[in-house]
């Protein structure tokens, strides 16, 4: 693929995700307000709560470090914009690179490092006292992350490739099918909610207690880059899970529309869990994530690794 492929794609992918992200948080919405017995919000609010972002005013604080304090929101933006086309172009094209699944995991943790240091850069007592939260979730939940995409790593092969992960599941069986893979998609819906910084996991921004936490000095349009990063986190992070453990994205036939649906699964998971949980503190995170989380995690590994030794399929 040329350099100006690579741009297409970047572009294609980015903006195609942003939509969907979009129509993810509508669905988000709308789901949470019928569970309220309210009607929700029509279908394009999101995009018109950005597009008003964009044109107001940015304040940035007297006391603010103003380059790193601007500029962290385009890095959380890029990270998760490339994520999301390395995603698109390894489920559609059988292409990548080897360790490319690494790769994408670094990716998707640069918009919670971001977060950190423009929060960190913004001087304020309240976004200060929420990078410190956000610092400790990320340390949290991305053991049990990283433990549980290796089962799917080792149900495949072993290959680090997204490609090869999702042909090995579409000439065989999806990883979730197994004892191992239940249990690993289990955990990483529980890191992918964290990662999302919904409830019960969204100490770092807290309205109640920090009033808006990490995003609390920022507006205008680094505020609407901060919700663009979050629309698109929120329509990669279920792709991800769909790719490694449901059998990947298809376009054609019958694949469509089983994606459409494996999709909007993942999303009415992660809106129950914000919808019908109390925000956790920072410490029961922790202890939830160490304790019981982790563990879970390395359960699964294991029985992955006996089943890939033994053969047995189920495990």
């Amino acid at each position: 693929m040329g350099i100006g492929h690579m741009i297409l794609a970047l572009v294609f992918a980015s903006a195609g995700t942003l939509a969907l992200g979009l129509a993810a948080k509508w669905v988000d919405r709308k789901v949470t307000a019928r569970l309220q017995w309210r009607v929700g919000p029509p279908w394009y609010q999101p995009a018109v709560d950005c597009l008003k972002l964009m044109g107001k005013e940015t304040v940035m604080p007297a006391v603010a470090q103003g380059t790193g304090f601007l500029m962290a929101p385009l890095f959380g933006l890029a990270a998760a914009s490339l994520a999301a086309t390395m995603l698109w172009v390894m489920n559609l094209q059988a292409a990548g690179f080897i360790g490319d699944a690494i790769v994408i995991v670094y990716l998707l943790t640069i918009p919670a490092l971001a977060t950190i240091f423009g929060a960190a850069a913004s001087g304020s007592v309240h976004a200060s006292l929420g990078a410190t939260r956000e610092m400790k979730l990320l340390i949290s939940y991305e053991l049990p992350l990283i433990i549980a995409l290796l089962v799917a790593v080792v149900h495949t092969g072993g290959s680090l490739r997204i490609a090869q992960i999702v042909e090995a599941q579409q000439s065989g069986s999806a990883v979730f099918l197994s004892c191992s893979g239940a249990l690993a998609l289990i955990v990483a819906v529980f890191c992918m909610q964290a990662k999302l910084g919904l409830v019960p996991f969204d100490q770092a921004e807290a309205e109640t207690e920090l009033m808006a936490g990490v995003y609390t000095e920022y507006s205008g349009a680094p505020l609407a880059v901060i919700f663009a990063t979050r629309f698109l986190l929120l329509a990669t992070l279920p792709i991800l899970l769909i790719t490694l453990f449901l059998g990947g994205i298809q376009v054609t036939g019958w694949g469509l529309l089983l994606s459409v649906v494996k999709f909007v699964a993942l999303l009415v998971v992660i809106t129950l869990i914000r919808n019908t949980n109390p925000r956790l503190r920072i410490d029961q995170s922790l202890r939830f994530f160490w304790y019981t989380v982790t563990p879970v995690a390395l359960i699964a590994l294991v029985l992955a690794l006996l089943g890939r030794h033994y053969e047995v399929t189920w495990l």
